[in-house]
């Protein structure tokens, strides 16, 4: 491990950073993607992640250092330039991408999964992970993304739950496979053709499926569905945040399967 000093906003180490946090093309070339915050990095080597890089600022850093990452001090003034958000409590990581797929996938007798088409906000991917590991969802999967899973407002708003739930990133029909081949059902939330959310059976194994707020899901998973579930709208709107849909249904499932411990 080393400990340096870097005293110049011009540094190279310093621009790399910056260039990871900005430019997904950037985290795919080199492999790696940033993490802020003492919180989100302590999820993130709990998950099992290597750090290769850590920048810390003595003046605003009170935890230890990961042992075996390349530790550099920096002055405040450059840990304000690099930090994508305030009161990060002084640390920011450079971290080796992992690349999990559905083989890599531990699904219990009863899951519950979330799955994504085509999350085009990474801040609204961010706040489903909260809701998912809240939930205790056993995955999250990520169909055909418009985001990369390593985007640091994804990161910000998942408040570290991008490494507390497994999730994955693959095909639609790579999930559908997947779900039923394991016998898991498949409920899409759509406005057409449904019923309400709470009218179907959650209790089983079950894949909660949403796509984008602009145009919903496509053919390919309304076809595939064992049932099409929907919100109760009342008011004049026709539509919910998806992050906010998607709390709404994981906990439905929550409610369903407490109750049906009960009752047993």
């Amino acid at each position: 491990m080393t400990n340096d000093v870097i005293l110049s906003a011009q540094n190279p180490k310093v621009k790399q950073l910056l260039l990871l946090q900005q430019k997904s093309a950037e985290r795919r070339e080199k492999g790696l993607f940033v993490v802020e915050g003492q919180r989100e990095l302590q999820h993130c080597i709990e998950a099992g992640y290597e750090v290769d890089t850590v920048f810390y600022c003595n003046a605003l850093y009170e935890g230890s250092l990961p042992k075996t990452a390349h530790c550099f001090e920096v002055t405040e003034a450059i840990y304000e330039r690099m930090a994508y958000r305030g009161s990060t409590e002084g640390i920011i990581a450079e971290v080796k991408v992992q690349q999990t797929t559905l083989a890599d996938l531990t699904i219990g007798e009863n899951p519950l999964v979330m799955v994504l088409e085509s999350v085009e906000k990474p801040g609204n991917l961010g706040a489903i992970l909260r809701s998912a590991d809240a939930a205790g969802a056993d995955a999250v999967i990520v169909c055909d993304p418009l985001t990369d899973l390593y985007n640091p407002n994804l990161i910000r708003s998942s408040v570290g739950a991008i490494f507390t739930v497994p999730c994955v990133v693959c095909s639609s029909a790579e999930c559908i496979a997947f779900l039923k081949e394991r016998g898991i059902q498949i409920l899409t939330a759509q406005l057409q053709d449904s019923r309400l959310y709470y009218d179907a059976d959650m209790s089983q194994g079950t894949a909660i499926v949403m796509g984008t707020e602009s145009t919903g899901l496509t053919a390919v998973w309304r076809q595939a569905a064992d049932a099409h579930i929907r919100i109760p709208m009342l008011g004049r709107l026709d539509s919910l945040n998806v992050s906010v849909s998607a709390a709404i249904l994981l906990f439905e499932a929550v409610r369903q399967r407490e109750l049906t411990q009960e009752q047993n």
